[in-house]
């Protein structure tokens, strides 16, 4: 098998092409903008003859072209994901997350290669904090963020091109993953990078928003097993029943680092900021078999917090340009 993945020196899919390469013979041919989220250095351990990185835009329609020719299925996880960032500018999610979907659909649909596309909950917009609902497959779309519209935009171009024009694809949309290769912009990690540095962590408003979190290593394998037994034109939801809110997290972490449980600053929040994600993933784990491994959450980010101590050499550069994007954005709100 040859796989493209897309946007695989990202979080996700790094770790992503980390599983292709321990778990299969398959080669890997990644390709990725290295815009600020991407990391050559998740990539810098695996073998050379297994791995090809090319430098490029989902949007080039030569080069992606060229490279969807040569394989047998591509995983399309390059996406701009992050809420803050897509509130100050939208136009780079318009432009990558539909227009580069786009592009990657017309290239698999010329050269007849299985696609899989992931996508995320966020397209289902939020659930009261008293609900005891969780998103399905068949929860209407209602994303609100600039992020979180254009992923259900690429969510629904894939459903099209399947109805319209055969091509053989699958989605998932997973709920919110953590573990190693994480940039330090997104929870967790800023969490955990404030901490080892001695900075107390930053809430949200109350911290009462609750997020449905999978350890990366359960979604790599979940993906793997929709590409062997998924349906084409099927949708799977991923999630790990793995529910907190903000606050019991950072309190966690902290227990983690041996600080006081209220060792740490609100700001306001965000515009827009989702009450509750909630995953409901029978349908992957009855027709597919799936199970997640990673059931004590305490323990996962034990192991996350292990990996960022160990590799500050991977974070460090990226830390004080995230901090400096988040102190703009809280100026300006």
């Amino acid at each position: 098998m040859r796989y493209l993945i897309t946007g695989g020196a990202g979080f996700i899919g790094a770790n992503f092409v980390h599983y292709l390469v321990e778990h299969t013979d398959a080669h890997v041919t990644v390709l990725d903008k290295f815009t600020y989220a991407a990391s050559a250095a998740s990539l810098a351990d695996l073998p050379g003859n297994r791995l090809t990185v090319v430098r490029g835009d989902i949007c080039d329609e030569g080069l992606v072209d060229s490279l969807t020719r040569s394989c047998h299925a591509v995983v399309h996880f390059a996406a701009e994901s992050h809420n803050d960032n897509s509130l100050e500018d939208p136009s780079p999610f318009v432009r990558s997350n539909l227009v580069g979907t786009y592009t990657l659909l017309e290239a698999v649909r010329r050269h007849a290669v299985r696609f899989h596309h992931v996508s995320t909950d966020e397209v289902f917009g939020d659930l009261d904090l008293d609900d005891s609902t969780r998103f399905t497959e068949q929860t209407p779309y209602n994303p609100s963020s600039p992020y979180s519209s254009t992923k259900a935009g690429s969510d629904l171009l894939v459903r099209a091109w399947v109805r319209s024009f055969g091509v053989t694809a699958t989605l998932s949309n997973c709920s919110n993953n953590y573990g190693p290769f994480q940039h330090v912009e997104k929870f967790i990690p800023r969490q955990i990078t404030n901490l080892i540095d001695g900075v107390p962590p930053r809430l949200y408003g109350s911290g009462r928003n609750v997020r449905d979190w999978i350890h990366t290593g359960d979604h790599s394998r979940a993906v793997m097993a929709i590409l062997e037994k998924g349906v084409s034109g099927e949708t799977y939801l991923i999630g790990a029943d793995g529910e907190q809110d903000n606050l019991s997290v950072v309190r966690e972490l902290l227990r983690i680092f041996g600080r006081s449980e209220d060792w740490f600053e609100h700001v306001a929040d965000r515009p827009g900021h989702d009450l509750r994600y909630a995953i409901d993933s029978s349908k992957l784990r009855r027709e597919l078999g799936w199970e997640p491994g990673h059931h004590d959450f305490r323990e996962g980010l034990e192991d996350t917090v292990r990996w960022y101590r160990e590799h500050e050499e991977w974070w460090r550069p990226q830390k004080a340009a995230a901090e400096a994007r988040y102190r703009s954005q809280e100026v300006a709100r």
